[in-house]
């Protein structure tokens, strides 16, 4: 019995020895696992974002992946740029308890919560930005985050804010002037929506979905002068009467309709843009009024008439194109005596004349293009102050012979897309007795740009351009346009821009290198089949003779363009390698520009596809050299005369011994 009591107690011993030993390596194990990532740890610290840049007391800490501010900033911050960070919760612990900011910069976050009162002890606080966040989250707890007692600038853009939810921002706001509401999803600005902010100047509420505006909505900001609505569904506008506004902008919106009030109470607004709506007839607009800029374009307009006795004595830009105008009676500009710039493209006028010295006196600009227009006229001594007369695109065939002389300012003529054909310096009888069938460009004293590409010209005559101080010429577009080898006669000193793209043009009889002042050619996609002779040094800058036919480029002509050129276009032509071999190493050795480089080629009889010019070498045109051929011709030669004379030599020898044998 006491044997097996003993028995039992060594197992148990053994059994008690044993765990204790697998607990001593259970902790072994662990402590080696602490010490080895201890170990990683120190090897491998974690990453810590990158440091905020720091200048003065402006902190900026966008896109770092930030929840919130960084602990570590300058005790004193007056600007913190958080934008595109991961930011979530707005709270005091966010910006880590700094309340002395000026400007705080929260845009491109994930904001949907705000601590309550948030901003109350931030008494420097000028320039607030929420925009593109998740307020709308944070305005369905109808929570107002204010005071903002010195806040005046507040983005709160791109936020998914709906009708009333701008109210919990707006409410306590007594300092707020500049407020944007872009991109938001507003149908309705309700009558006391800027009630707790009475200081506002510039309210934006671009791209929402604006159908209704109460009345009275904006009548109570009596310090209101900007306010932008473009880019909503407003479809009428009835009874305007914020006399202070200075900048109104309702483009982009569904407008059919727009009404002042009558008074004569004087209005400030300055700038007005009613563009792309669907007005069919010209606003009613505040009959005392300052107006400067007014944009009527893309609209439905069809005629102008005026509503009372209004007046636009200060307009000075006026844009009213891509509408339905059928005509403009030069009386409409009776009450537009200070304008500048008119433009009435695109729309469907067939006749425009200005007979009375006494309208448009200050217009720089009329643009009627792009109208069936068929009839222009311009009386002695009307629009001096004209610089810029656009006319493309109206299918003119006819004009008064002398027009542009009658403008004595004018400086760029855009005459393209038309019939129009060009008058001789000296017009014939013919001429005479039908002086509009061609337009002349003699003595126009201060025309310095000149369009007519896309005209159906056929000739171009001797010295059509004297007296008149080009320095612009685009004739391109007109397909077997012969040009007087003097056409260009008169333009030696002033001419830099010549355009001659798209005429087909085989030989160019003018002499450009008479133009003293040309640095700028274009003569793309002709039938050239050699360039221009330059009888001395050019100053052309720039050549284009992309898309011809030229084979040959003259040496003189290149060495004449060599000190000049900076850019030249060349490509699409069948150049032979060979024949323009010194020309080639010429353009490859000088520091001339080819964009087109890579579609610059020539043709060389040994290989069958084009070689580009890149890899134009003298060994690919030289054969043996000249010098090497004669002196192996004389070796030849003189090898020859050595095995003759030698071969005498032989026979005449053998012949001797023969004779001495015969006497023995």
């Amino acid at each position: 019995m006491a044997k097996s009591e003993r028995i039992v107690n060594l197992k148990l011993n053994l059994h008690m020895n044993s765990r204790q030993q697998t607990s001593t390596m259970d902790v072994l194990q662990l402590f080696f696992l602490l010490l080895v990532s201890c170990v990683a740890a120190s090897a491998y610290p974690p990453q810590q974002p990158p440091p905020c840049r720091v200048v003065q007391m402006d902190v900026f800490c966008s896109d770092l992946s930030l929840r919130s501010a960084p602990l570590n900033l300058p005790d004193v911050v007056q600007m913190l740029d958080l934008s595109r960070n991961q930011v979530q919760n707005l709270t005091q612990e966010t910006l880590a308890y700094h309340t002395n900011l000026r400007h705080l910069n929260l845009h491109s976050n994930k904001i949907h919560f705000i601590q309550p009162r948030l901003f109350e002890d931030m008494n420097d606080l000028k320039i607030l930005d929420l925009s593109k966040n998740h307020l709308n989250v944070f305005a369905h707890s109808k929570t107002n985050i204010g005071p903002l007692k010195a806040v005046e600038s507040l983005d709160l853009s791109n936020n998914g804010l709906y009708t009333g939810m701008s109210d919990y921002f707006l409410a306590d706001s007594p300092r707020l002037v500049n407020l944007s509401l872009n991109s938001n999803s507003i149908t309705e600005v309700a009558k006391d929506t800027f009630s707790g902010s009475l200081s506002l100047r510039k309210i934006s509420l671009h791209n929402n979905i604006i159908l209704k505006i109460e009345d009275g909505a904006f009548d109570i900001l009596s310090h209101l002068t900007e306010l932008d609505l473009s880019k909503n569904s407003i479809r009428c506008i009835d009874d305007f009467n914020l006399d202070k506004l200075k900048v109104f902008n309702l483009s982009q919106n569904s407008l059919e309709s727009f009404q002042s009030a009558q008074s004569d109470t004087p209005y400030e607004l300055v700038t007005f843009d009613l563009s792309q709506n669907k007005m069919l007839f010209f606003p009613r607009l505040p009959k005392n009024n300052c107006l400067k800029y007014l944009d009527l374009s893309k609209n439905q307009i069809q005629n102008i008439k005026f509503m009372g006795n209004i007046t636009f004595n200060c307009l000075r830009y006026l844009d009213m194109s891509y509408n339905q105008l059928k005509k403009m009676p030069e009386e409409y500009f009776s009450m537009m005596g200070s304008l500048e710039v008119l433009n009435v493209s695109n729309n469907c006028i067939t006749s425009f004349s200005i007979t009375d010295v006494g309208l448009l006196q200050r217009v720089k600009v009329i643009n009627l293009s792009y109208n069936p227009l068929q009839s222009l006229t311009f009386g002695e001594n009307t629009v001096q102050s004209l610089e810029e007369l656009f006319l493309q695109g109206n299918d003119l065939t006819t004009l008064d012979y002398q027009i542009f002389q009658r403008l004595a300012n004018i400086k760029y003529l855009h005459l393209q897309q038309n019939n129009l054909q060009v008058c001789d310096s000296e017009p014939t009888d013919q001429n005479h007795k039908d002086p509009q069938s061609c337009v002349s460009f003699l003595s126009v004293p201060k025309l310095e740009a000149l369009y007519l590409s896309e005209n159906n010209l056929r000739s171009l005559p001797a010295n059509m351009f004297a007296n008149t101080p080009l320095k612009v010429l685009d004739l391109s577009l007109n397909p077997g346009l012969d040009m007087h080898k003097d056409s260009l006669s008169g333009l030696e000193h002033s001419l830099v821009h010549l355009s001659m793209r798209k005429n087909n043009i085989s030989i160019l009889k003018a002499d450009l290198s008479l133009l003293r002042s040309l640095k700028y050619v274009d003569l793309s996609t002709n039938q050239l089949t050699t360039l221009p002779t330059w009888s001395k040094e050019s100053s052309i800058e720039s050549l284009n003779l992309q898309n011809n036919h030229l084979v040959t480029l003259e040496y003189s002509t290149i060495l004449a363009l060599k000190h000049s050129l900076k850019t030249l276009y060349m490509g699409s032509n069948p150049l032979s390698c060979c024949s323009n071999l010194r020309s080639i190493i010429m353009v490859q050795q000088s520091a001339v520009v080819i964009p087109d480089i890579e579609t610059v080629t020539c043709v060389h009889e040994d290989y069958s596809e084009p070689v580009s010019i890149k890899k134009v070498t003298q060994t690919m045109c030289h054969g043996p050299p000249v010098q090497n051929y004669v002196i192996t011709v004389i070796v030849i030669l003189l090898l020859v005369m050595i095995v003759f004379v030698l071969l005498v030599k032989c026979c005449h020898s053998r012949r001797r011994k023969h004779n001495r044998g015969f006497r023995a």
